[in-house]
């Protein structure tokens, strides 16, 4: 976005190909909890095309840099909620053969 004689790194449009909604609502959500986000959402230009175009505008950090922490913070939740459920089915195993339902 050009403003005059200089770019307004705060405020980006990225596109994202080989995405869907997957992906695009859980970077939403990310970028929705930080506090330098004030302006986020996304869109699919058209059903038949496989691409997200991702709108971030910021207090004033450059935007990008937001985005990367966005996906940074989206991968340490997937990495739990996969521990969680490896967890979860291990414990599952064990329990079931010892009888105690």
């Amino acid at each position: 976005m050009e403003h005059g004689s200089y770019q307004d790194r705060s405020a980006s449009t990225f596109s994202l190909a080989d995405e869907d909604h997957t992906l695009a609502n859980s970077l939403r959500f990310t970028l929705n909890q930080d506090p330098r986000v004030t302006v986020c959402g996304y869109s699919i230009p058209h059903p038949s095309e496989a691409r997200v175009n991702i709108r971030v505008q910021t207090t004033g950090d450059p935007a990008n840099e937001v985005l990367k922490d966005s996906c940074q913070d989206l991968m340490m939740i997937c990495q739990h909620v996969r521990s969680t459920f490896d967890l979860a089915v291990a414990d599952f195993k064990n329990n079931k053969g010892s009888g105690s339902e």
